[in-house]
């Protein structure tokens, strides 16, 4: 190749490059206008929750550090009763089997 053709080609690799900079910048200047001139509103999905008045509770009575002990007493697991256990009722689930029962801890 000779001296003129590559500078020729130097030249013409060279305008390519500055063009595509060039519509880089173009793009990223009009990307930040675009921005920049945006309403920006924020849509809320629901409205604020409301403070309601208190309703009369009907659970268990919360304990205080030194007041008194709840009255209502703990609930209990649900098993049949003897009399429903002779009636044939069943319980919600089986006992344990014997393998998922550890051995009595011993005293040291």
């Amino acid at each position: 190749m000779s001296s003129d053709d590559s500078k020729r080609a130097l030249r013409r690799e060279f305008l390519l490059a500055s063009l595509l900079v060039v519509a880089g910048l173009a793009l990223s200047g009009v990307s930040l206008v675009a921005l920049a001139n945006r309403d920006v509103r924020v849509a809320q999905a629901t409205q604020p929750l409301q403070s309601s008045p208190a309703a009369p509770q009907s659970g268990p009575a919360e304990s205080k550090p030194g007041g008194e002990r709840p009255t209502t007493p703990a609930p209990e697991p649900a098993r049949p009763t003897e009399q429903a256990e002779k009636e044939g009722a069943k319980a919600a689930l089986p006992p344990a089997p014997a393998e998922k029962i550890a051995p009595p801890i011993k005293d040291r």
